[in-house]
């Protein structure tokens, strides 16, 4: 069909104006991508963080493995130095433990926190004791005075008995201790007007600095009184010179008793000491008790 040309009819219609490219119909969400960069960032950061702790908490964990080696090496080298250093008279195992939080850190400081030695079942001289000692402000240098030592040594009523026969005078009656609660009972004789009179004491103890001494505080009369007065005999009985039980001879010199505990099952002494030293001189060298 063919295009009528200059003919009347609908008037054209104008074209719509194109539309520009402001793309104003698109907006970019500028708090949106801010924000999506600082989580980023937060990210990344709290990756670093992560990395940094954990490597943090390997070093540390290294150092106490490394730490808890020098511990056991260390405690092993004191138990050998130890038990090469006792006395022939003294046998027993002797088992060592250092307190602390670093040993590293103590030995770079020159001395150890805390030392503890125990020994369940050493025997001096024949002497069967169990013993438990702790030791403060060890010096690495050994030739340095131990800062303080304090401890226990248990003794059972034999035991105790071997003590005071040792320390009883040549020629001196047999005397047997029988462990009470807090006391201790004895037999013995007191001569009065040549004749020997028996009485049973019951004795407090208490600790000199070198010896145990068991002083009578209470007798009953046991033969030989006839017709004397028991009454008159007894003060004769608790004015005696405490029962002395030398314990210096089994302890190294500058050790000293501090205190005794007795209760039915065993006598608990408690020793101390300041001027201490760890040397093979000091170990062997043992204290002596004083005359009376």
């Amino acid at each position: 069909m063919a295009q009528r040309r200059d003919r009347p009819g609908h008037p054209q219609r104008p074209r719509p104006p194109r539309r520009g490219c402001s793309r104003a119909d698109v907006t970019v969400d500028r708090d949106a991508a801010t924000g999506r960069g600082a989580a980023t960032r937060r990210r990344r950061g709290l990756s670093g963080f992560i990395i940094a702790t954990i490597v943090v908490l390997a070093l540390v964990a290294a150092f106490f493995i490394a730490d808890a080696g020098v511990r056991n090496y260390a405690e092993n080298r004191a138990k050998a130095e130890i038990a090469a250093h006792l006395p022939d008279s003294v046998t027993g195992d002797v088992s060592v433990s250092i307190g602390g939080l670093s040993v590293i850190a103590q030995y770079l400081m020159g001395s150890f926190d805390r030392v503890t030695l125990v020994a369940p079942a050493l025997t001096v001289n024949g002497v069967p004791a169990s013993v438990h000692l702790v030791a403060t402000d060890v010096p690495v240098d050994q030739a340095e005075q131990v800062g303080d030592v304090r401890g226990t040594v248990d003794l059972d009523q034999a035991a105790l008995n071997t003590l005071l026969a040792a320390a009883l005078p040549k020629g001196a009656p047999a005397a047997n201790l029988v462990l009470g609660d807090g006391t201790v009972q004895y037999e013995g004789s007191v001569s009065v007007f040549g004749l020997d009179i028996g009485y049973q004491a019951t004795a407090t103890p208490t600790a000199a600095a070198d010896s145990l001494l068991f002083t009578p505080s209470n007798a009953t009369i046991t033969t030989g009184a006839g017709s004397l007065d028991a009454t008159a005999i007894l003060p004769l009985v608790l004015g005696q010179q405490p029962v002395r039980v030398c314990v210096a001879g089994y302890l190294p010199e500058g050790v000293n008793l501090a205190g005794v505990d007795v209760t039915p099952g065993r006598a608990r002494i408690t020793l101390e000491s300041s001027t201490l030293m760890l040397t093979a001189q000091s170990l062997t060298t043992l204290g002596t008790c004083s005359a009376g």
